[in-house]
């Protein structure tokens, strides 16, 4: 029945633009409201969202402003759409109407069937940076010859992507997978996050105890991991051939106040973890914190194993987790199909901003679906379908075919052309802007 079930709402699907789709969506959520002029808050100009949509268009696409610029129409004209991408376009919004997209999915039914917004996966992104810019890093495996960025982003179980950074080359995953929890301004509330083994450091299972997190790591090898345990002479029974390891909870007393403190000063935002994880991990010779921290995660890795190993639902919730991120990107490789999928801005700010743009605009298409599949589901059901949650909840709004992304082919000519005339040179400002 699942099949059966994908293939008939994939046929309701009607088709549409990936411009339509963008401005369907400002339509029921007002999204581009979020977009306001950097220094004149109230500047508003007619039109404005499908400005906004455009620019948006041109950066998650990858393809630039001139393949969307029409001189006959206001709000697309160059000069306008040079503006908008100048004045509106920047973090800040990107966030905030990137926010608005996320609460919007998780106020929908089909999505709450999906999940409860407690749950997240981080993967990264890899993309080719062809020019020169310090914010990339090589990894024949991901970029051959070039040099190149990860976004490293995060997903979570309603398909909406509420975080996203940007790491130069391939940098340790595991540095950054607590910033998407902490930094995120979405009103979901994720409480458990899955990732895949790379992620998985002992640093990192003690800071999200330390924070109140569950840590949640595919772990290729489980078996081959080392198992704690707290006292020497205690008898694990079946368990005593595999708990090798002998944890030092001694440092953990010690180090108390500090752990307290250094969780405060992350939960209120007064320090990066990425900035404090690199800080820690930066000695040969481990700090008294560092050790506290490890020897918590130590602990809290051994019991996290034991539940991995014995309760198979709980690894194919992970691996079911990971592959909604991993589809997700499928959906933002499609979208962002222009100039070879390659990031070509030299600044990481512009790379930030274009990412973070692919992200929203990926958001919007999840919403769209997620929207007519409930639809969808709606219809079939009035037509005396049977349809059961479990089917339902298998069900997953990232799908793409139906949604044309690469724009429209015009086959006519002006007639002054048609009658053997050239067209008109561009004007020299015109070419200015082009360049």
């Amino acid at each position: 029945m699942p099949k059966r079930l994908s293939k008939m709402i994939s046929d309701l699907l009607p088709p549409v633009d990936l411009t339509e789709l963008l401005l369907e969506i400002n339509a029921h959520t007002g999204f581009a409201d979020e977009f306001f002029h950097a220094s004149e808050a109230s500047a508003r100009v007619d039109d404005l969202p499908v400005s906004i949509s455009a620019v948006l268009m041109a950066e998650a696409c990858n393809i630039g402003l001139e393949p969307l610029i029409r001189s006959n129409v206001p709000a697309l004209t160059r000069h306008r759409l040079n503006w908008t991408k100048a004045n509106y376009l920047r973090a800040e919004t990107i966030t905030s109407a990137n926010a608005r997209l996320v609460d919007f999915q998780a106020t929908l039914p089909l999505a709450q069937i999906w999940g409860g917004g407690e749950v997240a996966s981080a993967d990264g992104m890899r993309f080719v940076t062809p020019v020169r810019t310090i914010n990339a890093g090589p990894n024949r495996k991901y970029f051959g010859n070039n040099r190149g960025i990860t976004w490293y982003n995060f997903v979570s179980d309603q398909y909406s992507g509420f975080h996203g950074i940007v790491i130069p080359g391939t940098l340790r995953d595991s540095i950054f997978v607590l910033e998407g929890l902490l930094e995120q301004e979405t009103g979901l509330n994720p409480t458990e996050i899955m990732t895949d083994t790379a992620g998985a450091s002992e640093l990192v299972f003690g800071l999200f105890w330390l924070l109140g997190y569950q840590f949640s790591p595919r772990l290729a090898d489980a078996g081959a991991s080392v198992f704690w345990r707290m006292d020497h002479d205690a008898d694990y029974g079946v368990l005593n051939d595999i708990a090798r390891g002998q944890s030092d909870p001694r440092k953990i007393v010690l180090q108390w106040d500090e752990m307290i403190r250094t969780a405060g000063s992350l939960k209120l935002g007064k320090v990066q973890v990425s900035v404090l994880v690199r800080s820690l991990l930066k000695s040969e010779r481990p700090s008294g914190l560092t050790q506290a921290i490890i020897e918590v995660g130590r602990i809290n890795k051994t019991l996290y194993l034991l539940n991995y190993i014995d309760d198979e639902d709980y690894r194919r919730r992970i691996l079911t987790q990971l592959n909604r991120g991993e589809s997700r990107h499928a959906v933002a490789r499609a979208i962002c199909h222009g100039q070879k999928g390659e990031i070509r801005k030299r600044y990481t700010d512009g790379q930030e901003d274009q990412l973070g743009t692919l992200g929203l605009v990926t958001n919007a298409v999840v919403l769209w679906n997620t929207i007519y599949m409930q639809a969808a589901l709606d219809h079939l059901r009035a037509q005396g379908e049977t349809l059961n949650d479990e089917d339902i909840a298998r069900l997953s709004p990232l799908c793409h075919g139906h949604i044309n992304m690469l724009g429209h082919y015009s086959f006519t000519l002006a007639e002054l052309v048609t009658k053997g005339h050239l067209r008109p040179l561009k004007e020299a400002s015109e070419a200015e802007n082009v360049a």
